[in-house]
């Protein structure tokens, strides 16, 4: 497994030490290049190291952490983001969801919740470099708390804004993650986003109906499941297979 390159950046220097102490029991997963108390020493240091994985405090000393990731953007694609705050409130959550960020932690930091959100962010593309199509065991946040589900025991999933609906053979989760995130997450894994607003499991397929726009999944134990898909959803999922 990669180790992943990672930056610190918190401008409170007792949780700012207290969750570099908790990251050097993970130092197989992550590496951590430096640390940063203020908004322009974590853009030069950013800039500089182009790490794959920020752990990112959502307020630097007034100013916006959201402005200092539009900023870096400018000049390459955005690592993995990990955020921390003290703040309980659905405005600064809603804003991570947007960036696609890997978790949402709340300080002071709870190793276990730690452990969790670097496992996502090594599952997600460039962090996890071996990924071979395989069933890959996801950890995915909802408004309760999480769900662990195997990527094998997906159907398919739908997007609802900023968020998605999951669905299995036999249930349906609410997740805070947004289809571009799942995407990611379910990509090498069987997976196609077929349209705007769907990502099917291809190894599920079972039968297409163009003229009802249907997408029709059987499970291993022979559940089916109809999946209404756009005209070009349909479409593509018939040159795809």
């Amino acid at each position: 497994m990669k180790t992943l390159k990672a930056i610190v950046v918190e401008d409170e220097r007792l949780p700012r030490l207290s969750l570099l102490q908790k990251l050097e029991d993970f130092r197989q997963q992550v590496e951590v290049v430096d640390s940063c108390d203020n908004y322009d020493s974590a853009l030069r240091s950013i800039l500089r190291h182009q790490p794959d994985l920020l752990f990112l405090d959502i307020q630097l000393q007034g100013r916006d952490a959201l402005q200092l990731l539009n900023e870096v953007k400018q000049s390459f694609q955005l690592p993995h983001v990990i955020f921390t705050t003290a703040y309980a409130d659905r405005k600064y959550l809603l804003s991570a969801i947007k960036l696609a960020a890997v978790d949402y932690l709340l300080k002071p930091i709870d190793k276990n919740e730690l452990a969790l959100a670097i496992a996502k962010a090594c599952q997600q593309p460039n962090g996890n470099p071996d990924g071979n199509g395989s069933s890959k065991r996801l950890s995915l946040r909802t408004a309760m708390g999480k769900i662990f589900i195997d990527s094998s025991d997906i159907a398919y999933v739908t997007a609802d804004g900023n968020y998605s609906h999951l669905f299995t053979f036999s249930s349906r989760e609410d997740i805070l993650e947004s289809l571009a995130t799942m995407e990611q997450l379910l990509d090498a894994a069987g997976f196609m986003r077929v349209d705007r607003h769907t990502i099917i499991n291809t190894q599920r397929v079972y039968k297409l109906n163009v003229k009802r726009q249907l997408c029709t999944l059987l499970s291993p134990d022979g559940m089916t499941l109809d999946v209404e898909l756009s005209k070009s959803g349909v479409e593509r999922l018939m040159k795809q297979l």
